[in-house]
């Protein structure tokens, strides 16, 4: 085993927009306005957002929190970590926290080559100004294949990144995160500017608290908190590995959850801006939210089919397409090179060079990807089956730090002497009772509707792509996978 880490962020600003950069990602532009209005009701989707908020503080802050510290104390990757803190048999949790994010990254790089192509047409051919005109581009960019080479792309230019380390990807990060911040804020400005976009911002803002009473709308919220925040992803417990000793844990976490969600907040309000504020003079508010719900292919409809459109249709569209697209580029781009450098620190703690681990994970990456970059129903199931899996992420870290003692943990890896700010019980009781709660309520109830209403018919079959059988089963063969890579790491480990 290679000795740990000395490598650290410069700075705690470094650290903080890093974090961000995993955090706010396509997950915040791409997927958060639509699972909002999916999950509004008819008087609106206020509701939802609380039902995220809530979340925001009893599963990512406090899963923000153990990351944090799991990787800082052991200064390594999510195997190594993991097996430093609950002993090397157990290594193959981290491993599977890894494995759900890496598989996530094969996919999401195809969603970055999606926002890499866009930003490309916004600036050189032009905008469709028709539905019909915008769902040509998209079935033309995939008829040629291009998916493939835009992922290729995007791909190659993270590789670039991460091969040169942590202070690499601090420099990037530095620049991504505070240019997303002006573009997004530049957009703010103009999609507030459009005749009728008060009608989007009412909706998403006002509560329709019946909705409550459906346990989807909980199960949303929480998957979608964890997209949001990068929360039990691992992520964030790789670049807690590079965190210094004076940086506090508690205030980190803080940062990172609310400055993330406060992105998400503001791109809805973009959107649902930007949608009424255009459709709003030629359509119903319940016509406006049947396009703002409908996904599209592979949940692509509003932001690649029909945001274009809406752009051609404004004055000042032209710059708007261009700078709505650079931000959602920026925002994919920092969050793929985290996913990245997850996957190379694993076996760069291993003894693999840090250039020859980029060169293999970005080389699989691209490979492993390439069947999300064709086939758009297999995209679909890898979102659904890892994004799931993400609970399953947050269990294994939540029985990592019960296993070391919450306590314990609260105590010697959070609080420390250069912490000013001190964690409290309240995050004991979380972790403790709170997170495996949710765990196996959502999860179990979430089999249970797929089995008795989303695949009836065909949720014992493993190749139906949104059955049950499909989810467990290539869970099951990433975690024989993990445990066996963690059964060589200990032979090799007791052999040398």
């Amino acid at each position: 085993m290679a000795e740990q880490t000395k490598e650290l962020f410069s700075s705690k600003l470094g650290l903080i927009l890093s974090v961000l950069g995993i955090a706010i990602g396509t997950g915040n532009i791409w997927r958060f306005p639509r699972i909002a209005a999916q999950n509004g009701g008819e008087d609106g989707a206020g509701a939802f957002l609380i039902a995220w908020l809530c979340f925001l503080f009893l599963w990512s802050i406090p899963l923000i929190i153990a990351e944090y510290g799991i990787g800082r104390n052991g200064r390594k990757g999510v195997i190594g970590s993991f097996s430093k803190l609950i002993g090397e048999k157990k290594g193959w949790m981290g491993g599977f926290i890894g494995f759900v994010a890496t598989a996530i990254m094969f996919y999401y790089s195809v969603v970055a080559g999606w926002c890499l192509f866009y930003l490309y047409q916004s600036i050189g051919v032009g905008l469709p100004d028709t539905y019909e005109a915008s769902l040509q581009v998209w079935d033309s960019f995939h008829a040629n294949g291009l998916p493939v080479l835009f992922h290729g792309i995007i791909m190659l230019f993270g590789a670039f990144v991460v091969i040169k380390g942590i202070s690499s990807i601090e420099r990037v990060n530095k620049i991504l995160i505070p240019s997303l911040l002006v573009v997004l804020v530049v957009s703010l400005a103009k999609a507030l500017s459009l005749e009728g976009s008060g009608a989007g911002i009412t909706y998403l803002f006002t509560p329709d608290w019946s909705t409550l009473k459906n346990p989807q709308i909980w199960l949303e919220a929480l998957t979608q908190n964890a997209w949001d925040t990068g929360a039990a992803w691992g992520l964030i417990l790789t670049y807690g590995a590079y965190m210094r000793k004076s940086d506090n844990i508690t205030i980190s976490a803080f940062q990172t959850g609310i400055g993330n969600n406060t992105i998400s907040l503001l791109a809805a309000v973009i959107i649902f801006s930007t949608v009424f504020g255009t459709l709003g003079s030629t359509m119903s508010n319940a016509e406006v939210l049947d396009v703002m719900k409908t996904s599209g292919p592979a949940s692509t409809g509003l932001t690649f089919i029909w945001m274009p459109q809406l752009f051609a249709s404004m004055t000042g569209g032209g710059l708007f397409s261009v700078l709505f697209f650079l931000g959602l580029t920026f925002a994919a781009f920092s969050s793929l090179i985290s996913m990245i450098e997850l996957a190379v620190k694993v076996f760069v703690d291993n003894g693999m060079s840090r250039k020859k681990a980029t060169l293999f994970i970005s080389g699989a990456g691209f490979a492993f990807g390439i069947p999300s970059a064709l086939n758009l129903t297999f995209f679909a199931n890898q979102d659904f089956v890892w994004g799931v899996g993400l609970m399953v992420s947050g269990a294994f870290i939540s029985y990592a730090v019960i296993s070391f003692g919450a306590e314990r943990f609260r105590t010697n890896l959070v609080n420390s002497d250069e912490s000013k700010t001190k964690l409290g019980n309240w995050w004991t009781i979380i972790i403790r009772y709170i997170v495996p709660v949710e765990v196996i309520t959502l999860l179990f109830w979430w089999m249970y509707l797929s089995a008795t209403e989303y695949a009836p018919n065909s949720w014992y079959n493993p190749f139906d792509p949104f059955s049950v059988a499909t989810v467990v089963g290539q869970w099951i063969i990433a975690l024989g996978i993990v445990w066996w890579f963690n059964k060589r790491l200990i032979r090799n480990k007791l052999e040398s």
